[in-house]
């Protein structure tokens, strides 16, 4: 296909609900492997419509092929053809996608919260998830789809859902990101061209730097190696709802670490999670990454780095031009773009001492959030979240939006 054609059609995904574009970009493109969610079988129909919200869905293709899934949610009083208050986009973590800022009543869920307060919210899912539709011309089988760690869900993804929104609104927006979200967020905001459509950013539990993670599981299979015997074995997709998924925790666990509590292992402690819900709440998590995502991250411990994927001495003078990945410069996030953090006392993830290096290597001073009982999921999941950490986003959101938008 033509490169204008390709940015046309980029253009379209971008403004209209996602079934019809899907559709033109088989036609298009001559593709048949393309993933159309079924209208009943959408985040907006699971989750977000039966609550008593508007719900649209769209669909952004990024630079690379993919075809992600954006919804666009306000609240129940409100009409989402009228904006209401300011954008913005809500990223997901690691094994989790645009659900989990759903996944509790609408007293609890930070989505439905920013919603009924007025905010014109946008959900994130990034390639490989549920509810995103695939890519223009590879299969989720091919080898192919899964050749991506988060450098290209922060240089692709999170940079075109952001060029997306800011192209529908014509406005700065908002980014909230937690764990993975907030890797994303900060090595795109080193990048000039996408900062500049960023009004300010909430980051909870925010990781740019993992050396001293705690997490006992994590830790376990770093030290085995297991990103590396994983790829060496031809597993692309890493898949943890598949019985190989379920045999490789059972292995890791076996005789080695502790998984009564599995999360509590690879997260901490978690303070104030709703145990009686967790059946619920695997009807959707977790979701697919990639093994390539899984080895990035896990090279980012051995060497506390927050630089691009190493792919060894020469292959990365030929991609890169140096025998070492390119570091992402916190030193070029613009110190004009406000920040806000929150982070837990219980969270094995995100370290006190990375957040320390990463406060360091900001010209800014951004605002924190110390809560000192919570865990890695409290963040997302803590029945006592509105109170503690989502009423503190709102006020910060406020200060940096426009005073008529609310």
């Amino acid at each position: 296909m033509a490169r204008s054609a390709l940015a046309v059609l980029a253009f379209l995904l971008c403004l209209f609900p996602s079934q019809i574009p899907a559709q033109l970009a088989v036609g298009l493109t001559g593709n048949t492997s393309l993933r159309l969610q079924p209208p009943n079988d959408t985040l907006c129909a699971h989750r977000i419509r039966p609550a008593g919200y508007h719900c649209s869905e769209h669909t952004v293709q990024t630079k690379d092929g993919y075809l992600l899934a954006l919804q666009r949610v306000s609240s129940c009083t409100g009409d989402i053809k009228e904006q209401r208050g300011p954008p913005v986009l809500l990223q997901h973590g690691l094994f989790m996608a645009g659900d989990v800022w759903f996944l509790d009543s609408s007293e609890q869920s930070l989505g439905f919260i920013l919603a009924d307060n007025g905010f014109d919210v946008w959900v994130g899912n990034v390639r490989g998830t549920r509810w995103s539709y695939g890519h223009i011309s590879l299969s989720e089988k091919d080898k192919d789809f899964w050749d991506w760690s988060w450098q290209e869900l922060a240089l692709y993804d999170l940079t075109d859902m952001i060029s997306c929104i800011n192209s529908i609104t014509n406005t700065k927006i908002f980014v909230v990101g937690h764990s993975q979200g907030t890797i994303m967020s900060l090595a795109a905001f080193t990048q000039p061209d996408i900062v500049e459509m960023v009004e300010a950013a909430a980051l909870l539990s925010p990781i740019s730097y993992l050396e001293h993670i705690t997490a006992p599981f994590v830790l376990r299979m770093v030290n085995m190696h297991l990103d590396q015997m994983i790829l060496a074995m031809g597993i692309h997709q890493l898949n943890l709802r598949s019985d190989w998924g379920v045999n490789l925790l059972d292995s890791i666990c076996d005789g080695h670490v502790d998984c009564n509590d599995l999360l509590t292992s690879i997260t901490g402690k978690n303070c104030c999670f709703n145990n009686s819900r967790v059946d619920f709440y695997l009807e959707y998590e977790p979701h697919p990454s990639s093994s390539k995502n899984l080895r990035h991250l896990f090279q980012m411990i051995r060497k506390g780095t927050f630089s691009k994927y190493d792919y060894g001495l020469f292959k990365n003078l030929k991609l890169y031009g140096q025998s070492k990945p390119p570091v992402f410069d916190l030193g070029r996030i613009p110190k004009s773009l406000p920040l806000w953090m929150a982070y837990g006392g219980n969270d094995d993830l995100a370290d006190l001492m990375d957040l320390q290096r990463t406060l360091k290597e900001l010209q800014s001073k951004p605002e924190l959030l110390y809560l000192e009982n919570y865990g890695h999921v409290d963040f997302m999941l803590s029945v006592n979240a509105k109170k503690d950490l989502y009423d503190n986003i709102i006020l910060f959101l406020r200060s940096w939006g426009r005073p008529s938008s609310f």
